[in-house]
């Protein structure tokens, strides 16, 4: 677990969860001074955005109620884990797929 002294650069963890627009925002605006805090909670985030578009395309097709609630309450808990560690200055993967992100998306600093 690393600390960071910017606030703003802390929010921007934040930030990260918060649509896949905010997760953009987050990775520009930390190429400058690259909070390490930051870059991982980007990678978590990027990566849970886009699985959930993938998986949604492919969930759409179901006619089933119980199957698209079920995908969505996933996610919703998936996003607040990630948002309570960037809340709490954390760097705590999402379960089960937050090392995958990280690996996946390792070049991203």
């Amino acid at each position: 677990m690393q600390n960071t002294s910017n606030k703003n650069n802390d929010s921007l963890a934040i930030v990260a969860y918060i649509t896949l627009i905010g997760t953009l925002v987050a990775f520009y605006m930390n190429r400058e001074e690259r909070n390490p805090l930051v870059s991982f909670h980007v990678r978590q985030a990027l990566g849970l955005w886009l699985l959930q578009m993938v998986l949604g395309y492919f969930i759409g097709a179901f006619d089933s109620w119980m199957i698209s609630m079920s995908f969505w309450i996933f996610f919703i808990v998936l996003f607040l884990y990630g948002i309570l560690g960037a809340v709490g200055k954390k760097m705590n993967e999402v379960p089960v797929l937050g090392p995958f992100f990280q690996k996946l998306f390792a070049t991203i600093e």
